[in-house]
């Protein structure tokens, strides 16, 4: 009997391949130290946030009986187990790697130091930092048993004291001490001789645990956190005001089921049972860990003073060759569509398009969607001086952006007391599109410009993601734009655009539509291609249309980031389809499609990857680039993260990955760093030419 062909990778599985990757970075000898350590903290927040949020559904799946199976044919708690047994490999790779890491950082004096390690003066000053800023800050809770188990903080970090038991009595005692608010987990240790060695805080407070419990014998005192369901979703539909719901879900996250105890391996069999127990957590959720635990905080040390050559060298973002920045943003974009590289190229032109659009007296109205904006924004800052200005500003923010909410709440109420229409989001879908809308009076009449983008209108993402991006003043686009704006701002029904293709109206239609195409072009012998770039590949109808232009012979090529349930590479199913992810120094985040469409060459850039999350509950756009300078410049980034040869890994069935040494091939390159060399050199031209070019003065009035 023929073996079952199992048609996909379970999407939890394929994300800890993909955190696997980003581990690889960490362990890669050719990655800076420095950025090996940043590399190791990230796999580590992405783990946490993976048990908060993918761990946490599945044990609520699991709580509430659910046994239906995935797409991958495993039911909530195969998966739990499953993810459970490779996580737990992935936390060994992990704190292998940091303990190699020491030695390393040791040589360049960032040195993590133990009490053992101190000499006598050094411990009493230690003791007496204790004594003056620890000990008043730091409060202990006794646990009794049969009493209501302290709530505690997601993620926060505790210490468990067990206690000698009372006269007469044979059970020992336990207490919590909290140790991470407003406490410096990295303490310096002053040394004087350039070196800069520290010691962390839970090991100064394990050494002096007896302050705290004075005439008590401490048999134990080790550091351990807890992980919360953070899977909570806001029921709009049933909010009268989103934003008091938003509140109550965030509320609610502090206090979610615990999902993971991670403890110190030194921890004893009953103190950890004991742990286990009042959190209600399974055995194979508890880890015990050879290391400190909440790595992210080792991120102080990437600042350290004189540790520069430890970092990736410096790459500073160009200017768009096509975009002078003496002239109006407005006169460039109405001369011809611009694509945008970031952050190779600066994030500037778009900042730039909404401050000129805030102080031009002919501009009408600004519209646009914020999912994730900086602190700081300069975007932010230009809508509420538009409002101020008079015009009409109307903002679509986006509060169910994960842990991003209480950060739009905050901005957004701010925007509506200068003026600014807020729209709280849509009832029952997330908003994801990016789209900046700028309506002017000019003399032929009412223009609108616009920006469309596959990244968030955030000026500090903008350095560290790789995004492309649209500024273009298409009256066919812009039409789409202003209905755009109109549907989702008020209760007008979607129309059918002319150009633009949305989500969850029509995009998963259109994209099985294209990729049919070719696989049916190719069927009648003409030549048919797929490139796809995107973050993630999980909707199944999208993945059946894939199989289907593989068996065509279509030629099929991907670059997926993260999650990937398609299975590439397999006889008779997949065999012509081609997986590649890059994982480098920048986070790879843009989205471009490009069908041969049997020569008319169909390309577009859009917000959604290719899940059904995107595809079937979130607003999200698909915009065609049809100038033919934009459509090169996207196919050259396309083409140069397929071939990429040196960060980039081959997607197996199984949906591991093999490193591109494993390949034996260079020949492609690295494709951040060739993007960014071209950025340079288009930028280089540009201020070449302008040396060499001889412009006369003109009298007054003759411009």
């Amino acid at each position: 009997m023929a073996k079952k062909v199992i048609r996909y990778v379970n999407r939890e599985l394929s994300w800890l391949e993909f955190n696997q990757r980003v581990l690889d970075e960490a362990q890669a000898p050719d990655v800076p130290l420095l950025e090996q350590l940043l590399f190791l903290t990230i796999v580590a927040s992405n783990l946490d946030e993976f048990y908060m949020v993918r761990v946490g559904g599945l044990t609520l799946m699991e709580q509430a009986g659910i046994t239906t199976p995935d797409v991958a044919e495993l039911s909530p708690v195969e998966q739990l187990k499953r993810i459970h047994k490779r996580a737990r490999r992935m936390i060994c790779d992990i704190y292998g790697t940091y303990r190699q890491m020491i030695p390393a950082l040791a040589e360049h004096g960032i040195r993590r130091l133990l009490i053992a390690d101190l000499t006598p003066p050094q411990i009493d000053d230690i003791e007496s930092r204790f004594l003056q800023t620890l000990f008043p800050v730091v409060t202990p809770m006794a646990l009794r048993v049969g009493e209501s188990f302290p709530m505690l903080s997601n993620l926060g970090l505790y210490m468990i004291v067990k206690l000698a038991p009372e006269p007469r009595k044979r059970t020992p005692r336990y207490a919590l001490v909290p140790l991470s608010k407003g406490l410096d987990r990295l303490m310096p240790i002053a040394v004087g001789d350039g070196a800069h060695p520290y010691i962390l805080v839970e090991d100064v407070i394990q050494h002096f645990v007896g302050h705290l419990f004075p005439g008590q014998e401490v048999l134990e005192a080790v550091p351990f956190r807890a992980t919360r369901n953070a899977d909570m979703q806001v029921k709009d539909e049933f909010a009268v005001d989103l934003v008091s719901e938003m509140e109550k879900v965030l509320r609610r996250r502090k206090t979610g089921g615990c999902v993971r105890l991670e403890i110190d391996k030194g921890a004893s069999k009953t103190t950890t049972e004991f742990l286990s127990k009042l959190l209600h957590v399974k055995d194979e959720a508890v880890l015990k860990v050879d290391g400190p635990l909440h790595l992210t905080d080792f991120r102080a040390l990437l600042g350290t003073e004189g540790t520069e050559h430890l970092r990736y060298e410096t790459w500073l973002p160009q200017g768009n060759a096509d975009i002078d920045p003496s002239k109006s943003i407005f006169s460039q974009i109405a001369a011809r569509d611009i694509a945008l590289s970031l952050p190779f190229e600066r994030f500037d032109p778009i900042v730039k398009l909404v401050q000129e659009a805030a102080d031009d007296p002919d501009v009408l109205a600004i519209k646009q969607v914020l999912y994730r904006t900086s602190s700081n924004s300069p975007i932010i800052k230009a809508l509420r001086r538009a409002a101020e200005n008079g015009k009409s500003v109307t903002v679509l923010v986006e509060l169910k952006a994960r842990f991003d909410e209480a950060n739009n709440i905050e901005w957004a109420r701010r925007l509506e007391r200068n003026g600014v229409q807020v729209i709280y989001g849509i009832k029952g879908l997330k908003t994801h599109a990016k789209i900046c809308l700028v309506v002017r009076r000019e003399p032929e009449g009412v223009v609108r410009y616009m920006h469309f983008g596959t990244g968030n209108y955030n000026d500090s993402t903008a350095k560290l993601y790789t995004d492309v991006g649209l500024l273009t003043r298409n009256p066919d686009l812009g039409m789409d734009a202003s209905a755009f704006f109109n549907a989702v701002g008020g209760y007008s029904e979607p129309q059918q655009y002319l150009k633009l293709v949305q989500s969850p109206i029509s995009m998963l239609d259109t994209l099985v539509d294209l990729i049919d195409g070719e696989t049916e072009r190719k069927r009648q012998g003409h030549k048919a291609q797929i490139l796809a770039k995107m973050n993630s590949l999980v909707d199944p109808t999208v993945i059946e249309a894939l199989y289907r232009a593989s068996a065509a012979g279509v030629d099929v090529r991907l670059n997926v980031r993260g999650i990937c349930c398609l299975r590439p590479g397999v006889k008779g199913l997949s065999e012509n389809i081609k997986v590649i992810s890059i994982v480098d120094r920048f986070l790879e985040h843009s989205r471009i499609f490009y069908f041969l469409h049997g020569g008319a060459k169909k390309m577009y850039i859009s917000s959604a990857d290719w899940m059904p999350r995107n595809l079937k509950r979130r607003i999200e756009l698909m915009v065609p680039v049809e100038d033919t300078r934009c459509r090169k410049k996207l196919m050259h980034v396309l083409k140069t993260c397929m071939n990429d040869s040196v960060k980039g890994r081959r997607i197996q069935p199984d949906g591991g990955h093999l490193l591109p040494a494993a390949e034996g091939s260079r020949k492609g390159g690295r494709s951040q760093e060739s993007l960014y060399r071209g950025a340079c050199d288009a930028a280089a031209e540009v201020r070449q030419a302008k040396r060499t070019k001889f412009e006369p003065h003109l009298p007054p009035g003759a411009d």
